[in-house]
């Protein structure tokens, strides 16, 4: 099975996924997304194997949320566009297998899909 995790270094429930999975002997590949960040086409897909609207992956505290005038009345395509031009903007991580995606929060939630 390929699994991908979109990962930040610097974000310790991303590295703590990242621990556990490897810990189990699974070998993600690993996306550090805010350097390579997903297209518009592959957040749509990680939505919905992840079964969720747009808002529901985005990070509000974020100060680009604020910057940018996105709000919980933002469309889908408009929240998608943002986080392809601000990636800091995608929840993290998000663990995503052929069939399935889950956001490592907590770490163990990943489990249910690997």
């Amino acid at each position: 099975m390929d699994i991908t995790i979109w990962h930040n270094p610097r974000c310790a429930k991303s590295r703590q996924t990242l621990e556990l999975l490897r810990n189990r002997g699974i070998e993600p590949k690993v996306v550090e997304y805010l350097k390579n960040p997903p297209s518009q086409d592959e957040i749509r897909r990680v939505l919905d194997l992840l079964g969720i609207h747009a808002h529901a992956l985005i990070r509000q505290g974020e100060a680009v949320y604020k910057d940018e005038g996105l709000s919980e009345k933002t469309g889908e395509a408009g929240l998608v566009e943002a986080m392809v031009h601000h990636p800091i903007l995608i929840e993290r991580p998000v663990v995503i297998t052929g069939e399935a995606a889950k956001i490592g929060r907590p770490p163990e939630a990943v489990l249910e899909i690997v």
